[in-house]
């Protein structure tokens, strides 16, 4: 089980609720009672000291319903992530910020990630979140190329899905900007995938990993980055198992590159497809 922000919400809302039942059901009675004691004839200042509810106990039920509504946010609802790689490129940039949507691959408990009601199942061309399979703690983000049932094969940089070559039409030189720009002259193609329609990035004299066609097993997914000569994908670690999945990128709802001064305003609220 990683520790991360999941972990994190759930022991906050565990011990701000536990301190909050405690005080409800253990000490609140025995300040009522010693109130019941004192009478009317006390001293008002000793009253309020009496009956007053300790500091913590105060703090927790000012934080519980903050962190029960935060956890079921981001849990699922909806998630931000950062872009720290370039292997999503064209498509995502070096420092977007991201949301996916937490439901449309089902409901999952979280820290344990168990889906317990199914929604739906990625598509072709969806763009996902998930965690490495190879360090579940690291979330990743990559196309799905592959379904299950699908025969994947990739040779000269170009992808077959089920025996057929995917289309690339050229439609010019690349020109990156701040952390981004060490792709500029790479060729920027669209790529047909199976009717989902796409750009990618191809490094022409890069030398590509080429894969024999193999067969994606039930349950996972094949995924690459659109940065084809630049991406850690399936090609070198294998497939993503479903119960991997966090969610779709579906929004850019930030960009900031220091390295392009700062906030690319242009990118904020643009659709992930």
């Amino acid at each position: 089980m990683s520790f991360d922000f999941a972990t994190v919400m759930v022991l906050l809302v565990l011990v701000s609720g536990l301190i909050w039942a405690f005080d409800s059901l253990v000490l609140a009675p025995k300040r009522r009672q010693a109130l019941t004691v004192l009478g009317d004839a006390v001293d008002v200042e000793v009253s309020d000291q009496v009956g007053r509810r300790p500091v913590l106990v105060e703090y927790a039920r000012s934080f519980f319903p903050i962190f029960v509504i935060v956890l079921f946010l981001r849990s699922f609802v909806v998630e931000p992530f950062r872009i720290p790689s370039g292997s999503m490129m064209p498509t995502l940039l070096i420092g977007d910020f991201i949301l996916v949507n937490k439901f449309d691959y089902g409901i999952r408990l979280p820290v344990l990630n168990t889906r317990v009601i199914d929604i739906g199942e990625p598509a072709r061309g969806d763009i996902v979140v998930f965690r490495y399979p190879e360090d579940p703690s690291i979330p990743f983000i990559k196309r799905v190329v592959g379904l299950p049932g699908d025969q994947i094969a990739y040779y000269d940089k170009t992808l077959y899905v089920n025996g057929k070559p995917e289309k690339q039409t050229v439609l010019g030189t690349y020109t990156g900007v701040g952390a981004g720009s060490i792709m500029t002259g790479a060729s920027l193609r669209e790529e047909n995938l199976v009717g989902v329609e796409h750009n990618i990035l191809v490094a022409p004299d890069h030398r590509s990993l080429d894969i024999p066609p193999l067969v994606v097993a039930e349950g996972h997914y094949f995924v690459m980055g659109d940065n084809r000569d630049n991406s850690k994908d399936s090609r070198y670690w294998g497939t993503v198992p479903e119960q991997n999945l966090i969610g779709k990128a579906f929004l850019t709802w930030m960009h900031w590159d220091s390295k392009s001064g700062g906030v690319n305003w242009d990118r904020i609220g643009m659709a992930v497809h």
